[in-house]
């Protein structure tokens, strides 16, 4: 970010805790008022972030990560293994009829 763009934030961010805090007056501590003091309140912290990473020398490669591959035969499965088993919504194989 640039230090324009830093300086148009915080300033947003202000009228923005001023806006909530003129909700909260008119409508008391409810819970859209919580939530609205809630949301700029993190979009402070992130601003914050996002300022720090601009101090602090960027990684610019993704971290490796071992990935395990798991293969999954292309073999019908065993028909036993569905022996007693119901689809369900369907209503099943055998009717509960009496």
């Amino acid at each position: 970010m640039t230090s324009s763009e830093i300086v148009a934030l915080r300033r947003a961010l202000g009228q923005l805790r001023q806006c909530v805090g003129g909700l909260r007056a008119r409508y008391g501590d409810v819970a859209a008022v919580q939530r609205l003091a809630n949301d700029v309140e993190r979009m402070d912290i992130d601003a914050t972030e996002l300022v720090d990473l601009d101090r602090t020398p960027r990684q610019r490669e993704a971290p490796r990560v071992e990935r395990e591959v798991v293969v999954v035969p292309d073999t019908p499965y065993d028909p036993q293994l569905w022996h007693d088993a119901d689809d369900e919504g369907l209503g099943g194989y055998r009717s509960h009829r009496t």
